[in-house]
């Protein structure tokens, strides 16, 4: 459809809502739902890319704070997210969604080596990518990789799908005062120091205009609605 406003768009979800109501692993009912919503986006015109995390199963932070050495942890926090990544192509090939798994980790196999212009050549037919393996280096977020590869696909908006309804000025689940932005610019979040993403992530969609939008997952159609207009989230934005 010529009418939407983001066509290309690009989904990072974070390990941990693959978690439904659990303190470990995937639920097949979040990743059934994930399904279903992006197969919603798909039939409105939308093309979907994804990065997901791996924090449900090993995040490397985590590791490195134990003792463990930083680089390798961070290099199994990124097999955790191909993991993540096949759990999710499962579940969207069950509802009819194709879907192509590309990891920045070669895994010949059990899915594609990421190449930028093969990823840009699946969107365009109307497959679903998923980016594994973040950026395929350590001491970088699948945050910062999602902020990378949206900039690479040539994504309109980068969509980051939390258990929040959007960014606050301070920790909704600890404060009842909290207050929600509708709207708020790159460089605030960051001199706030706001988490809505890592500095590096929000720093690399500030330099290249990128918008963000903060949204919770879970809700029906959430996605949708927000890529049609609704006031569903918080937009990060480049103040003119």
């Amino acid at each position: 459809m010529s009418d939407i406003r983001y066509k290309r768009v690009l989904l990072k979800l974070s390990g941990e809502a693959l978690m439904g109501d659990g303190n470990y692993g995937i639920d097949p009912k979040v990743t059934d739902h994930l399904a279903k919503q992006v197969k919603e986006l798909l039939a409105v015109g939308h093309e979907v890319g994804v990065v997901v995390g791996g924090g449900n199963i090993f995040r490397g932070m985590a590791g490195a704070a134990g003792g463990m050495d930083r680089a390798q942890a961070d290099y199994m926090g990124m097999l955790a997210t191909v993991m993540n990544a096949l759990a999710l192509q499962d579940a969207f090939e069950h509802n009819d969604v194709p879907c192509r798994v590309m990891s920045a980790i070669q895994m010949n196999e059990i899915c594609e080596p990421y190449i930028r212009r093969r990823a840009i050549n699946h969107l365009s037919k109307g497959n679903v990518v998923i980016f594994a393996a973040g950026s395929g280096n350590p001491y970088f977020t699948t945050d910062t990789a999602a902020a990378l590869r949206a900039c690479e696909i040539g994504a309109e908006i980068l969509i980051k799908a939390t258990k929040v309804d959007g960014i606050y000025d301070k920790d909704p689940v600890k404060c009842a005062d909290a207050v929600r932005f509708d709207k708020i610019t790159y460089h605030e979040v960051l001199v706030r120091g706001l988490q809505v993403m890592d500095s590096t992530a929000t720093s690399l969609c500030q330099d290249n205009r990128m918008p963000i939008l903060v949204l919770n997952i879970d809700g029906e159609d959430t996605v949708k609605r927000a890529l049609a207009g609704e006031p569903v989230g918080t937009l990060v934005y480049q103040e003119d």
